[in-house]
């Protein structure tokens, strides 16, 4: 019961790696919202771990501040914050990205963060403890080719996440941010531009330890970053990759 008496926010947690995450804080004994835009797949995990579905688009300012005051109703306070929930654009060259994919892709990923930020980071710090957890990619430290602007984003949250980690700190908030590598994720497909064997074992090649990612996987590493284990670990973009980024 590592997470005993915290609460926790889980974003994009109706599937994929926030499930796994939202499922296992649960389990380590914390109260947890299971936000999403997908109110159906919140509705099924929150049934599953015990916690509170909340519909919510992250890249909305008044949609996360009303996550965030549900959040304090129900549960009192917010110990951890994930900011799990992300979106890509399907691979192409850049230049043939479209202006409304770059927009989308950067206000889930990239402005996203800062709502969560401007609507939380007041109470961690008038509480004097918190620890936040951005969900980043391989991408942002290994960037593929056709992924050029979802990459940006990804890297865009690991800076971020050390910005964020040395301004907090004095306030005694950790922030720190997992790099995955793809996973068997509802997002997958959009990764590889289609899903077939081929294509999976052209993504795997680039893995040494030869397979994706899981939500479990996220989940243990999530679990001990955000756990009182790691209060002494801030501003750590920890790769859970199988070995793509050496």
């Amino acid at each position: 019961m590592r997470l005993q008496g915290k609460c926790a926010i889980v974003t994009g947690a109706g599937s994929g790696f926030g499930e796994g995450i939202a499922l296992r804080f649960a389990a380590e004994g914390a109260r947890v919202m299971v936000a999403d835009i997908n109110m159906d797949g919140a509705g099924r995990v929150a049934s599953a771990c015990g916690g509170i579905a909340c519909r919510v688009d992250v890249a909305d300012g008044a949609s996360v501040q009303a996550m965030v005051s549900a959040a304090m109703a129900q549960m009192g306070q917010v110990d951890i914050l994930v900011n799990n929930a992300g979106i890509t654009h399907l691979p192409a060259p850049m230049e043939e990205v479209s202006e409304a994919d770059f927009d989308r892709v950067f206000a889930v990923n990239c402005k996203s963060v800062y709502l969560t930020a401007r609507a939380l980071v007041g109470h961690m710090k008038d509480r004097g403890a918190g620890a936040i957890l951005n969900v980043a990619s391989t991408a942002g430290v290994s960037p593929r080719p056709r992924l050029n602007w979802y990459n940006a984003s990804k890297g865009w949250m690991n800076t971020a996440t050390r910005a964020m980690a040395i301004e907090l700190a004095p306030a005694g908030v950790r922030v720190n941010a997992l790099n995955p590598v793809a996973g068997d994720t509802p997002l997958l497909a959009s990764f590889m531009g289609e899903d077939t064997p081929e294509m999976r074992a052209k993504f795997l090649s680039t893995i040494p330890l030869g397979r994706f990612s899981t939500p479990e996987d996220m989940a243990n590493a999530a679990l001990y970053l955000c756990s009182d284990e790691a209060s002494m670990v801030t501003g750590v973009c920890m790769e859970v990759d199988g070995g793509r980024c050496i």
